[in-house]
């Protein structure tokens, strides 16, 4: 959707509201109190009210706006903002482009959109031909450490771990110029380290029993054997690297220059919400104008109250 259609289907906080209010009758409504899914529409108090225990509950609540006193088109510009474009959006710059006076509020509905993307993502697993590698992403040096020497290279402070998992399916015949893979869906988890326990438990959670994953020797991979139906494990030197796991490093890149573009720094705590929002605009980059509906569904099937970190 681009901005002018934007404009002229929201043109007002009313057009917002009701196209929320269609997407919630549409996913069903579930009273928080006795669970029945009846219920009216008080249009004098716009709110739900169970048809069995006469409890009532906001438009917002239960969704991804729960408690949230934010009009509900600054969340629809937000959305737009999110899925409009392949860049992304500071809080501060959507905060000055909405003229709101406090930050805190515009920097935590953007966190929860994130989160929200994120717990979509996490009902798919990643099946077929796969590719796995781990990523070290730019952070801020966290509190607790900023009075240590600073280390050097991949033990660095400010350096996240990230593991990074594509479906990369080998193209039979590929078109001159083009790669011999063809990538799939994706999914980058924030890891505290890189044992085999942490990695194999990333797998369980993530990853199909019947995938086929393609990875280099690290010893940090040696018990995936065991979670999916094969793995090739094999020593692959620098210079080849971008031909064995062309997909995995692709996407490592790109999430880079995403965050390098977008984001002054970024504290290793939130790295994960802004992975959310690379992986899942990249998962659906063929859905066009259907992306700002499905993140609107997304919101409101998202149940987990949004916790501060």
């Amino acid at each position: 959707m681009n901005l002018i259609d934007f404009v002229n289907k929201f043109p007002d906080e009313e057009s917002c509201k009701l196209k929320f209010k269609e997407i919630r009758e549409q996913e069903g409504i579930k009273c928080r109190k006795c669970g029945h899914t009846e219920h009216y529409w008080k249009k004098d108090k716009e709110q739900y009210e169970c048809k069995k225990c006469k409890a009532r509950m906001s438009l917002k609540s239960g969704t991804v706006m729960r408690k949230s006193k934010l009009p509900f088109r600054y969340w629809f510009i937000a959305i737009h903002l999110l899925t409009s474009t392949k860049k992304s959006f500071s809080s501060k710059e959507v905060q000055r482009q909405l003229g709101h006076k406090r930050y805190q509020p515009i920097w935590h509905m953007m966190h929860k959109l994130r989160e929200a993307m994120g717990n979509r993502d996490d009902n798919y697993e990643l099946s077929g031909e796969m590719e796995l590698d781990d990523g070290f992403f730019t952070t801020r040096v966290p509190d607790d450490k900023k009075e240590e020497p600073l280390k050097r290279g991949r033990g660095s402070q400010r350096k996240t771990k990230v593991l990074v998992m594509t479906e990369s399916e080998i193209v039979d015949n590929p078109k001159p110029g083009k790669k011999k893979k063809r990538v799939g869906f994706i999914k980058m988890k924030v890891i505290n380290d890189l044992k085999a326990g942490t990695i194999d438990n990333e797998v369980k959670q993530n990853v199909s029993k019947d995938a086929s994953i393609k990875s280099d020797d690290s010893t940090s991979y040696v018990g995936i054997s065991d979670i999916v139906e094969e793995h090739t494990a094999k020593v692959i030197r620098n210079e080849e690297i971008q031909k064995e796991l062309p997909w995995v490093h692709i996407a490592i890149s790109n999430a880079k220059r995403l965050l390098l573009n977008s984001f002054h720094s970024i504290g290793p705590e939130y790295l994960q919400k802004y992975l959310n929002e690379f992986c899942y605009n990249f998962n659906r980059r063929y859905m066009g104008d259907a992306l700002f509906d499905r993140l609107l569904v997304a919101c409101v099937t998202m149940k987990n109250e949004f916790r501060y970190l």
